[in-house]
């Protein structure tokens, strides 16, 4: 009885990973293949482990994968989050379509946007 949706939870997050694995190849930059990979790739993940304990159905495994699917949703962004703002301070190379850049104006302390050291002498 459980095997229907198991599988219908494993073909949907079987097609999510899909989608993240061509987004991942067929992205410009680095921050557009990273989001791509992490939003997508964390439903993908999520649906597998819902899967998993729907199809087993023990308590102990449900748990399990309850507790999976929370970490992942937690840490997968952050993650993502953090190794862009990394690259991004690092001076990665933008897709010449993005034209939003927040970081520009709000953190011009940080070194590659940030002004040059002679326009801030006082004198």
């Amino acid at each position: 009885m459980n095997e229907w949706p198991a599988g219908l939870l494993l073909g949907i997050g079987s097609l999510f990973i899909l989608i993240a694995s061509l987004g991942v190849l067929r992205m410009p930059d680095l921050l557009t293949r990273m989001h791509s990979s992490t939003k997508v790739g964390t439903v993908g993940i999520g649906c597998l482990f819902l899967a998993v304990a729907c199809y087993f159905g023990e308590l102990g495994v449900t748990t399990r994968a309850l507790a999976a699917i929370l970490f992942i949703f937690l840490t997968a962004p952050v993650g993502a989050h953090v190794i862009a703002r990394a690259a991004y301070f690092l001076g990665t190379q933008f897709w010449e379509g993005t034209f939003v850049d927040e970081l520009r104006e709000t953190h011009q302390s940080h070194g590659k946007t940030g002004p040059e050291p002679e326009s801030m002498d006082p004198r």
